[in-house]
């Protein structure tokens, strides 16, 4: 499985920015897509998680009510809509894909390459 995560950029706080992870080879049904980011001097952190069947999502706390995962089966594509960004988002985001709906990045197998977000306040 390869992922590639597109869609990072430099933005001011308030403003919004929609990430694009697209998965190709033996992508299975039964795999999760999750997003996690890391800032500089930072260990890697869970964003979001989405059930690639049935579409089940989470969140960690601290994007809730501000961020969207979603996916389209059809393009093989798993996004994250960020709203209401804050200088504190500012990170590289990394997307991810494992067995059902993990949180630990020991439970994912395959990662894509980051992408930059940047949050100026």
């Amino acid at each position: 499985v390869q992922l590639q995560a597109s869609g990072g950029g430099l933005v001011q706080a308030g403003d919004s920015l929609r990430l694009s992870c697209v998965a190709s080879g033996r992508f299975a049904n039964s795999y999760g897509m999750g997003w996690f980011r890391q800032a500089p001097g930072k260990d890697r952190e869970f964003v979001a998680v989405i059930r690639w069947t049935g579409g089940s999502t989470d969140y960690a706390d601290s994007v809730k009510g501000r961020f969207t995962i979603s996916r389209d089966n059809a393009k093989n594509t798993a996004y994250l809509q960020m709203n209401s960004l804050k200088p504190e988002d500012s990170a590289v985001y990394y997307c991810a894909a494992g067995a059902g709906m993990p949180k630990l990045l020991r439970g994912y197998r395959y990662w894509g390459q980051g992408t930059q977000v940047t949050v100026s306040s």
